[in-house]
């Protein structure tokens, strides 16, 4: 039989084993060195959104406008004379700090116990961080020196650095946790340290070659501030997983007895073909994210096509050549009561005792014409490593497999009933950061005091003459129409650079994302601007609200056609691999039941708040705008992992001559060891990103994390075992029409010309 793709790469490496791992170090230190030397290139501000915001955005960049970074400082205090004595305080010390430049009236709000200090940090706005803690410690002073008022400061750049200290140890905790997290379970699963390292080494320097080679495509393309944070999660998560397929694979047929280019072969044939499928489709599930036609997905895209490939790559090349140079060596540190694989000398005793036990077996059972040299153990290889549990489960699973199959999705179906009301928005702030922090509650008390001042709407007017009188009276009847509505307020602030562009900023109604903002916007658009300043030249609307609203708008356009690219081609992936539109379309409704009961918790815990204490965190309304998107690419790519490699497993069974439903019961009882190590990193991997400070990041991790628990065990051990039971037969058929469809082996390779193995008994 002529060898597939992942069988001829995994023997090719094998037999060239220094060229393959040389090679694959120094695809690791060039891609690397490239990325270092070149550099990330980030998206622009107008890359990053749609529509009017982004047209804003672009007429600011292309007119080279830095804005200030403007601060404001909040007081607050039931004692009049005690507050108008601190204002003074706070405005002496800031102006001494040397660092505050265009100090604004002081502002009153509607409660006269309300002032807001506005002012711009002196220098370039491109190093406003280098400039911003003098003023924060004036401010600090300023309410020590005033303990009976409450003083606290917000503005971009004070924000900025909150972000930039908390995500800089955010990660540097993920860091250090992720890898020996995963090494540690690893470690559990393999019993052995020398095992258990391969999968971590291998996808750790997959996702190094692959930040190398994102650095250098940034050029062309640029990408967002989080891709490399996406990029280390699907690294760490595809790479340990497909090095764990492999390896486990090799293992389980070394403990059969298999000589170790035996095990090799069939671990290449097998888990290496599964790992290539896999990949591609996790591959092209990610491509979906292109048909946005936004900045964020293409770049979420790239990044995680790269990292997949490298890992996928690595593991049917660089992994078969380490496991041939490293032989039974694998196995080194051992650890004890962990490690329950024999060691090779019992191992080959045992065997040997099998082989001559089983000889009327063979005889009374040979391999049929086509079959492989080892099928005519199809009846006597039972299930192995880790079945007990899962075996236990599926008894009464496929005892009752239409009972079971109701059930199962009757519970996903209720997980997945909060995604019914789901809201998404571009999160501000104040939601993002954690409301025990006193810069979100400084953000949240200006918000209240002084509606829209921490994030007002921007009109960006661009017109030959930014100065001529019917631009400026466009502007000032702007102004007074926009507070004529009642639904904006003051102060509204106009800038005007050079002599085309002015920005006027308009402060809505709201606490800045509630519904009575988003009406106030829409007014601002539909009404104000047109019947004002578009009449005297180009003008456009941005600012958070804006950039939320144009962003969802485009996903709600452009959602649609990634999910039916995203299953279209799944479909016809898992049709060509196993020749089965049942199993392609099987694939599809689980994954749809996978994906939809993710949102749902998503939904309860991140909007309504449901077991939001759970996580650490408090529920902000809604998810960040870009989260259910990508989960739903993700998810369907990741969970791709499990169906290949556990349907593969239970055709692998089919095609040896056991009915469906014990070739369900071997397929799943066979992957549940290897199925539950993966899902356990996974969770693991997401879960850290769960304990993060910034609330796109929790929300991505918890999103993902549970997605992979009820996918590993409800929809895995549960529904496929129950459904592929019901169905009987019917999971193999193939239409005549679609009788030009391949025959993909999903056994092991014929050993022609080698010595056959030996068959072993129950």
């Amino acid at each position: 039989m002529k060898r597939n793709i992942a069988e001829r790469l995994g023997y090719w490496s094998a037999r060239h084993r220094t060229v393959a791992i040389v090679g694959w170090l120094a695809f690791v230190v060039l891609a690397s060195v490239l990325g270092g030397m070149s550099g990330t290139e980030k998206l622009k501000p107008y890359e990053q959104g749609v529509g009017s915001s982004a047209r804003a955005e672009k007429i600011i960049d292309e007119a080279g406008i830095d804005d200030p970074s403007t601060e404001m400082v909040l007081l607050h205090s039931d004692d009049s004379g005690a507050l108008a004595k601190a204002v003074t305080d706070v405005r002496a010390r800031l102006q001494a700090s040397g660092q505050a430049a265009a100090m604004k009236p002081t502002l009153t709000g509607k409660d006269p116990r309300d002032r807001l200090v506005v002012f711009d940090i002196a220098g370039d706005p491109d190093k406003a961080d280098e400039h911003v803690q003098p003023l924060l410690d004036a401010t600090a002073a300023a309410q020590r020196a005033n303990p009976g008022v409450t003083i606290g400061q917000f503005g971009g750049t004070s924000a900025g650095r909150w972000f930039d200290n908390a995500v800089g140890n955010d990660f540097k905790r993920a860091e250090i946790t992720a890898l020996p997290l995963a090494l540690g379970i690893l470690l559990v699963a393999f019993g052995a340290l020398l095992a258990a390292l391969l999968p971590v080494a291998l996808a750790f320097t997959a996702f190094l070659a692959s930040l190398g080679l994102m650095g250098a495509i940034s050029h062309v393309m640029h990408v967002d501030d989080s891709t490399n944070s996406v990029m280390l999660l699907m690294g760490l998560a595809v790479g340990v997983d497909y090095c764990l397929f492999y390896l486990q694979r090799e293992r389980q047929e070394r403990a059969l007895g298999r000589d170790r280019e035996a095990a090799l072969r069939i671990a290449a044939a097998t888990s290496g073909r599964s790992v290539l499928v896999s990949g591609l489709t996790v591959m092209v599930a990610m491509a979906g994210m292109f048909l946005t036609g936004m900045g964020i997905f293409e770049g979420f895209a790239l990044a995680t096509i790269l990292v997949v490939c490298a890992a996928m790559l690595g593991s049917v090349t660089v992994l078969p050549a380490l496991l041939s140079l490293l032989g039974d060596k694998v196995e080194f540190g051992r650890v004890p009561f962990l490690n329950r694989t024999p060691k090779r000398g019992r191992r080959a005793k045992g065997t040997a005792q099998s082989a001559q036990a089983a000889q009327p077996a063979q005889a009374a059972h040979p391999a049929q014409p086509g079959q492989s040299a080892y099928a005519g153990q199809a009846h006597a290889r039972p299930a192995r490593q880790g079945g007990r549990i899962v075996g236990a489960l599926l008894r009464p699973v496929l005892a009752r497999p239409g009972v079971s199959a109701v059930l199962a999705t009757a519970v996903l179906l209720v997980l997945a009933a909060p995604a019914l009301g789901l809201k998404t928005q571009k999160l501000d702030l104040n939601q993002q950061m954690p409301q025990s922090e006193p810069i979100a509650k400084t953000y949240t008390a200006i918000n209240k005091a002084f509606p829209g001042s921490p994030g007002p709407a921007v009109v960006v007017v661009k017109a030959d003459d930014i100065n001529a009188a019917p631009v400026k009276q466009a502007i000032a009847a702007l102004r007074k129409e926009a507070l004529a509505t009642g639904e904006m307020n003051t102060p509204i602030n106009v800038r005007t650079h050079g002599a085309h562009v002015a920005q006027i900023e308009v402060p809505l109604a709201g606490n800045g994302t509630d519904a009575t903002s988003k009406h106030a916007l829409r007014t601002l658009r539909e009404q104000v601007v047109p019947h004002t300043v578009a009449k005297a030249g180009q003008a456009e609307v941005t600012g958070h609200l804006a950039f939320s609203e144009d962003f969802n708008g485009r996903l709600r356009t452009s959602i649609l056609p990634v999910f039916l690219f995203v299953m279209g081609v799944t479909f016809l992936l898992m049709l060509v691999f196993f020749r089965s539109p049942v199993i392609a379309a099987t694939a599809i409704v689980l994954n749809l039941l996978s994906v939809g009961a993710a949102y749902g918790v998503m939904a309860a815990v991140f909007q309504h708040g449901w077991g939001a204490s759970l996580v650490a965190t408090h529920p902000v309304g809604a998810l960040e705008s870009w989260i259910p998107l990508f989960v739903f690419v993700v998810l369907f790519g990741l969970s791709m992992d499990y169906h290949v490699f556990v349907v593969s497993r239970i055709r692998e069974a089919h095609d040896r001559g056991l009915p469906t439903t014990r070739a369900v019961a071997d397929g799943v009882r066979a992957t549940a060891g290897v199925v539950t190590s993966a899902a356990v990193i996974m969770i693991a991997t997401f879960g850290i990103f769960g304990t993060l400070s910034m609330q796109d990041f929790k929300q991505l991790g918890v999103g993902l994390a549970v997605a992979v628990l009820i996918d590993a065990t409800v929809v895995r051990v549960i529904l496929l075992p129950a459904v592929m039971a019901m169905l009987g037969r019917a999971n193999w058929w193939v239409p005549r029409w679609l009788g030009w469809l391949p025959h993909v082996s999903h056994g092991e390779p014929e050993a022609q010309d080698r010595p056959a193995a030996p068959v072993l008994t129950a």
